[in-house]
């Protein structure tokens, strides 16, 4: 049986997903636009702390970090990786 995610969507609708993710989904959630929760909604609290990404990873896992950072995800997107890394490293 898949393991079973629940995404909070842009406009606020929660929706059950199976695992593995959609990629498209998967770089939307790792992005910020999208958030796991629980079931009803409520934050997600099991997810281990992030740490800084080394200045060698993809882009969109600083863009990841910027957004954990409190950067907004369009905002954060719009930065180049240069920008990122000098921004929050």
């Amino acid at each position: 049986m898949a393991e079973t995610w629940f995404i909070r969507g842009e406009g606020g609708s929660v929706f059950k997903l199976d695992l593995p993710l959609h990629e498209a989904i998967e770089q939307r959630l790792l992005k910020g636009y999208l958030v796991r929760v629980k079931a009803d909604g409520t934050d997600w609290t099991g997810d281990p702390e992030r740490v800084r990404p080394p200045v060698n990873a993809p882009k969109i896992e600083w863009i990841a970090w910027a957004v954990h950072k409190g950067e907004l995800p369009d905002d954060a997107e719009a930065l180049t990786k240069t920008d990122l890394i000098e921004k929050y490293s």
